[in-house]
């Protein structure tokens, strides 16, 4: 089969394969693991002679470690130092250690030894942070924990990646020599890449931004990151090595995000393609032979880690149920561990037979760590038997609570407190509903009408009387449970009016759709409040400032919508989807929208609003459908930048 087939059939098998794995919510990297199993001398046997894609997998590491360099806060390290020392640094130290001494025991060598407790001892940076982003389990203590000790855990990768090259050459005396070595040449390396990063690169970055050219950014980026590796390989180092310092180096400047932007696609393609030829290499024959082997080692592997971690978190003053739910996000195979088993089956550490045995233990674990990350929470309370608040009778009012009009109000943190203040204030009855079990209790004890439970029930909000309120406050601040919530409401009773609280305007139009008659986004209100104040202090009177603010409000802040971009504006595939721009459209002699009225270009149809409309230095606001437009005008419009692209083109174009 010609290497073009064979790079159709990796392609084929990825694309679908990836797509079956998001739609049951499983990580990417099994995907592209299980893709290689399918394709490889030990599957289907589509691709066979994949040493040629080995080089093009080496650059995806490269990039992996960059954008890790980026993400990256010397910061942070700082700030959580003391979780990151007591923990973090042990937590590996140890986990290492005993793995080590496990293999040893079992036959493998001391450098196959170090090998598997390094690989062992690494968890998913990728699949944990994203798991804590998406639930918004970073905010909680558990969450926090878990990232003090990932942060040590990506800082012990570096020194990793140099000694197991090293323990290839094998002999005592000639591995501390050539470690000590590796060190000497290590510190100069660092040394030179920090300076060059601390004056030469900020001055080149500068120089590539005035340029303005999208094409010339990216093409720095990764000559950047390639020199920095190519550096580190002279020098006999790890390549990923140099591309974790360029990343690093760029980390705290101020292009961060739009490097991030740049380098994300080439480095998700070239890492899903390491990913394949590790699956490739993965002997699917020993792991259906050894199934007791690699269950007995996940589970063994998976409750050291979980113990070792709760101890040290015990130790450093957390309190149970949170050292326990770290120690379970915490427990599985990191995507480190497979860059460790490829790069020790290349220097020959590893024998094939317990290389697989380790990647059918790592895709196992890495399968299940979603699940028991959402569950790591409640899996901690209950394994702590920490006292648990008595919530019996909490989930309904109490008997003489006879409600009508009132106000229900969903989360009853600060944001939901102030409200209830205000209500009682004014002599308004009002039941909250909140999901914090201590917070009910206390509110309870101090006779407000507060229910325990997660808004989302159909009993607790028929519990709060929903048929007979007035109002539905939605106060969390979480866009995805105030749509569900929102969602539940309008089951129920589809007339009451329902008010959201959000932190911005992200997702105004689809609160809005699912059933919302008003929506609060905090930084607009903060913007207008900042605006009547400026108002205020420079004379306009204030019944003036109140009905423009109003009108704003009404018009669902209408003029607060889009901004002009600039440098430091995150332009990443999540945030480009969200953001609405202004664009100035300077009409010139030939374009197409010259002697058409506003109306006619139908730019509403594109999902663009025209703001307003300079002429001979005049601006008018929302102009009239009916105005003709003239050479030289300047067009203001806002929308998502891709279409305010496309009706750019179509106005200068007209195609």
């Amino acid at each position: 089969m010609t290497s073009h087939l064979e790079l159709l059939a990796i392609l084929t098998s990825a694309v679908l394969i990836v797509w079956l794995f998001r739609k049951l919510q499983l990580p990417a990297i099994l995907a592209y693991l299980v893709a290689g199993v399918l394709v490889g001398e030990h599957g289907l046997g589509l691709a066979q002679e994949h040493v040629d894609y080995e080089h093009f997998a080496e650059l995806g590491i490269v990039f992996l470690l960059f954008t890790l360099g980026l993400e990256f806060s010397l910061p942070k390290l700082v700030a959580m130092r003391h979780l990151v020392i007591t923990v973090g640094s042990l937590q590996v130290a140890i986990s290492l250690a005993l793995f080590m001494l496990v293999a040893m025991f079992f036959g493998q060598t001391f450098a196959a030894s170090i090998t598997i407790g390094g690989i062992l001892a690494l968890s998913s940076t990728a699949i944990v942070i994203r798991q804590l982003s998406e639930s918004g389990g970073m905010k909680k203590k558990s969450g926090q924990l878990s990232v003090a000790v990932l942060l040590f855990q990506d800082v012990a990768v570096v020194p990793l990646l140099i000694v197991i090259p090293l323990l290839a050459q094998g002999g005592d005396s000639s591995f501390m020599l050539a470690l000590l070595f590796a060190l000497i040449k290590g510190v100069f390396v660092v040394s030179v890449l920090m300076l060059a990063g601390k004056w030469l690169l900020p001055r080149l970055f500068n120089l590539v931004a005035q340029v303005r050219t999208d094409e010339l950014f990216v093409l720095t980026t990764l000559l950047v990151t390639l020199v920095a590796s190519a550096l580190t390989q002279w020098f006999g180092l790890s390549m990923a090595l140099g591309a974790f310092l360029a990343g690093m180096m760029l980390g705290e400047s101020q292009y961060k995000h739009q490097l991030e932007a740049d380098i994300r696609p080439y480095r998700d393609i070239l890492l899903g393609l390491f990913f394949v030829t590790v699956g490739m290499k993965l002997n699917i024959g020993v792991v259906f032979s050894s199934p007791l082997i690699i269950i007995s080692l996940l589970v063994c592997f998976m409750v050291v880690k979980v113990l070792v971690i709760v101890l040290l978190a015990k130790r450093a003053g957390e309190s149970s149920k949170d050292a326990w739910a770290a120690g379970i996000m915490l427990a599985q195979m990191g995507e480190f561990g497979f860059v460790l088993i490829a790069l020790a089956s290349q220097v020959e550490i590893l024998p094939a037979t317990t290389a697989s045995i380790l990647l059918g233990t790592g895709v196992l674990s890495m399968a299940i760590t979603p699940y028991m990350i959402s569950h790591a929470r409640a899996w901690g309370v209950w394994l702590s038997r920490e006292e648990q608040i008595d919530t019996q009778g909490l989930d309904h009012l109490p008997n003489s609570s006879s409600l009508s009009d009132h106000v229900i109000i969903c989360g009853f943190g600060r944001i939901g407190q102030t409200v209830s203040r205000f209500l009682k204030q004014e002599s308004i009855d009002f039941v909250a509903i909140d999901i914090d079990p201590l917070r009910t209790t206390k509110a309870r004890e101090a006779g407000e009408n507060v229910l325990f439970g997660s808004s989302r029930q159909s009993e607790l909000l028929h519990a709060a009387q929903l048929s007979k309120a007035k109002l539905v406050v939605i106060a969390f601040g979480e866009d995805k449970q105030s749509l569900d919530v929102i969602q539940k409401v309008r089951s129920l009773a589809p007339d009451v009016p329902i008010l959201v609280r959000t932190r911005n305007d992200d997702q105004l139009d689809e609160l809005h759709a699912a059933g919302a008659n008003e929506v609060v986004p905090e930084s607009l209100e903060g913007s207008l409040m900042l605006v009547s104040q400026v108002l205020s202090l420079t004379g306009v009177p204030f019944s003036r400032i109140i009905r423009r603010v109003q009108r704003e409000r009404k018009n669902h802040y209408n003029h607060l919508h889009g901004f002009f971009q600039g440098e430091h504006t995150d332009m990443s595939p999540d945030a480009i989807d969200r953001i609405e721009f202004a664009h100035a459209i300077i009409l010139t002699n030939n374009s197409f929208a010259n002697g058409k009225s506003i109306s006619s270009l139908k730019l509403d149809e594109r999902r663009v609003i025209v703001v307003a409309l300079r002429r001979d230095d005049i601006e008018t606001e929302t102009p009239d459908g009916d105005t003709i437009l003239q050479a030289q005008d300047t067009l203001i419009v806002r929308g998502k930048p891709r279409r305010v692209e496309r009706a750019e083109r179509f106005v200068q174009e007209g195609h």
